[in-house]
């Protein structure tokens, strides 16, 4: 499968085209574009959650063991002496760190589940949910979200996919099919599962048909047309 560096980078690489095709477009602002853009990266590197020994895992439990801590001493700041919230920022931060940590690598299986289309357009989905119903961003900035999200994630899944195949012989290797996967028998109750939290995320998602009538319009498009090629370039074919 691909590594750290090559699902960061064609990530990024994807993310920044598309967001700079629909900010030229003027679908989305300038905080619009630059939150594209690292959705679509974190998007890349989201589906190797699942292995233990991951940099995205262990980066993402240090930050969240941080943030756990630090909201732990928060809460009792007022309540607490200096020596007690030392003690309970040092507790709060190995029980994320170290318990929660075993716990989670205990319980996924590297190219399981998690490693699946189904589990990454919940993530979208539920980002696009979160977006609009939570921080109310507009529909369409809620939209572009997610979306960026999970075609990060496309974009990991397929990566992964492309290096089962040795390209030197032409045969396909034993990790073949199972990265970009939408279901697996062995797994069938988690698919199962995995579905139906989709078809709840795609009812509860803001309407879906605003949002393409927005990209789909052709005023948008002919704007980026107007602004796609340099003006010496348009001078020099017209």
């Amino acid at each position: 499968m691909a590594n750290f560096n090559t699902h960061l980078n064609v990530a990024f690489m994807v993310s920044g085209t598309l967001s700079l095709t629909v900010y030229k477009a003027g679908l989305i602002d300038d905080s619009g574009f630059l939150m594209c853009v690292a959705l679509g990266t974190i998007g890349g590197l989201l589906p190797d959650l699942d292995s233990d020994n991951s940099t995205p895992i262990k980066l993402g439990f240090n930050i969240i063991s941080f943030i756990f801590a630090f909201g732990l001493v928060m809460h009792w700041r007022s309540e607490l002496s200096l020596l007690a919230l030392i003690v309970l920022w040092l507790i709060g931060y190995g029980f994320m760190r170290y318990v929660v940590f075993s716990v989670f690598t205990t319980i996924t299986v590297h190219r399981g589940v998690i490693h699946s289309v189904p589990y990454m357009a919940i993530l979208g989905l539920g980002l696009t949910c979160l977006s609009y119903y939570g921080l109310q961003l507009p529909l369409t900035t809620s939209w572009f979200y997610g979306s960026f999200l999970f075609i990060g994630a496309l974009v990991h899944l397929l990566l992964d996919e492309l290096y089962s195949v040795n390209l030197s012989n032409m045969k396909m290797k034993r990790s073949s099919g199972t990265a970009m996967k939408f279901y697996q028998h062995k797994d069938k109750w988690w698919y199962l599962l995995l579905y139906a939290t989709v078809v709840l995320l795609v009812y509860a998602a803001p309407p879906f048909e605003l949002f393409w009538s927005r990209l789909s319009n052709p005023s948008a498009w002919a704007q980026l047309k107007v602004g796609m090629l340099p003006e010496m370039i348009e001078n020099m074919l017209r």
